[in-house]
């Protein structure tokens, strides 16, 4: 096979598995019940005039499965913080003691739950359609290589390559669905 020919293959495989775990730490933020840092990533609180992650400003932990503590490294953050939360639409309630904040983590109801799964498959198709632009672009690059010397046969098994690798990596983010889903619905 045409050396270029192998450079786009290596490309779409690299970039499709950052597609994969991009999709993965989507799956992350949506909560499944139980309590996780994870669920205040993205998260971004005023800090002396400049939005900043949560993250940078506070230590995060989970003492108990229903039960997420947010602790300011200076007292003064403990407002931005506690705004930043209700700003940012994630489901819960900040209560403020003046030296941290709790955050209590509802038992999901079946509706939610179900609200939950469509919004993981959301992101999955997001995913996918990430995934197949890539093999979109990856089958242009090797077209183009027509004019570098690539044979018409090593053309059509490149394409051939990357509808396999397009494939595989569908299938990797079908099974992330699947265990998010179960993760989700199991009470």
């Amino acid at each position: 096979m045409n050396e270029f020919i192998k450079l786009e293959l290596e490309e779409a495989a690299s970039t499709m598995q950052k597609a994969l775990a991009h999709t993965d730490s989507e799956f992350t933020k949506i909560r499944a019940g139980k309590a996780s840092p994870a669920m205040l990533d993205g998260i971004m609180v005023e800090y002396y005039g400049t939005p900043t992650p949560l993250t940078q400003v506070a230590n995060i932990n989970t003492p108990d499965a229903r039960t997420i503590v947010v602790q300011p490294w200076e007292k003064s953050m403990i407002g931005p913080i506690e705004k930043a939360i209700m700003i940012s639409n994630v489901g819960l309630n900040p209560q403020n003691d003046g030296q941290l904040i709790r955050l209590n983590v509802p038992p999901l109801t079946e509706e939610r739950r179900r609200d939950l799964v469509k919004k993981v498959k959301e992101e999955a198709e997001t995913g996918r359609i990430s995934i197949r632009n890539i093999r979109k672009n990856t089958n242009e690059s090797i077209k183009k290589l027509k004019n570098d010397g690539a044979s018409e046969d090593e053309i059509k098994v490149g394409e051939a390559e990357v509808q396999k690798i397009t494939d595989a990596y569908i299938a990797k983010i079908d099974q992330l669905v699947e265990l998010k889903e179960k993760d989700i619905m199991t009470v």
